[in-house]
């Protein structure tokens, strides 16, 4: 399949996923519009205009995901979207329904919209693994797949707002799909991580730069995996270039809890105030190695965790984050 000139858009292009992605894109020939939240940002736009084709094939747009004739105005033209933008906020938020809810399921809704106006021949929606867990009803002896998804109710009565609103944006896109024809594929990543091309910190990043300063907080719901930057942005691209692609794919290296990360983490660098957590931090969560078999089937490699940690703190020294 020839990429030359295919134009694709991409939404939520300067964030960690979006960055990576972006530059895997202009690398195999595609042209991309690229979605910014403020033009005039240099911490959004600078990292992706020094990418490698950018001069020639990178075309930014601002947009507001619940504006939908900004929407449009990016997607126009384009024959797949990867849809990435949503916010990430997995501390406390003040007003879930303005801050996470509202931009996830109806900035989903316009981008899927725009993208059946523009006649678009398939989009890539990135939801979670937070569209996967926290869910306590699912069998204790069965390891979590595509089939499983977030309980909205305890989401609900826990106030696991970011959960809940990856829940609702994708089974929103499901339900959009099957409603109007649209061609629509989902990825759902872990904890993703690695080394940064976007200059600011994603909440993951942010979690392993908080456990490298002594943090102890466990993530109890929002952890089943890491997984590198890269090999996001490949599921992305080969979920949207293979036909034979439907539905969900996991996208984590392995299934494990947040306990064993940082178990690795403090292996890897002793000189580091990582704290001694307990080993089972994801109560009731089988571990897997190979889990993303959908991913796998279609011919990706994942990096391993002690990969994804070393070149994670590596990314977070050379940005000047720790030294």
């Amino acid at each position: 399949m020839s990429t030359e000139r295919e134009v694709v858009c991409v939404t939520g292009a300067s964030g960690g996923i979006g960055s990576w992605l972006v530059h895997l894109l202009l690398q195999r020939g595609y042209s991309v519009h690229a979605t910014v939240k403020n033009l005039q940002d240099e911490k959004e736009t600078k990292h992706l205009e020094a990418l490698e084709g950018a001069a020639t094939r990178l075309h930014l747009f601002e947009m507001d995901l619940l504006q939908y004739d900004t929407v449009s105005a990016a997607v126009k033209g384009c024959s797949g979207v990867f849809h990435l933008a949503s916010p990430c906020i997995v501390d406390e938020v003040q007003d879930p329904q303005k801050q996470l809810l509202d931009p996830a399921v109806k900035g989903t809704i316009n981008v899927l919209t725009a993208a059946k106006e523009a006649g678009v021949k398939r989009v890539v929606v990135t939801s979670s693994i937070s569209a996967i867990t926290p869910s306590p009803n699912w069998p204790a002896d069965k390891i979590k797949n595509e089939e499983c998804w977030a309980d909205q109710d305890y989401c609900n009565q826990n106030g696991l707002w970011y959960p809940l609103s990856k829940t609702l944006a994708e089974k929103a896109a499901w339900e959009f799909a099957e409603e109007k024809g649209l061609d629509v594929v989902v990825v759902n990543p872990g904890t993703v991580m690695g080394p940064m091309i976007s200059p600011s910190l994603n909440a993951s990043m942010l979690m392993l730069l908080r456990l490298l300063q002594g943090c102890t907080e466990t993530y109890e719901n929002f952890f089943m995996g890491s997984v590198h930057f890269k090999d996001v942005a490949l599921a992305h691209i080969l979920v949207y270039e293979n036909p034979s692609a439907k539905g969900r794919h996991l996208c984590v290296e392995a299934i494990s809890h947040y306990g064993d990360f940082v178990a690795k983490v403090a292996d890897l660098y002793p000189n580091y105030n990582v704290p001694k957590l307990p080993r089972e931090t994801q109560p009731g969560l089988l571990r897997a190695k190979n889990a993303a078999t959908k991913l796998m089937e279609l011919g990706l490699e994942f990096r391993c965790m002690d990969e994804i940690i070393k070149e994670g703190v590596e990314s977070l020294k050379s940005k000047g984050f720790i030294s």
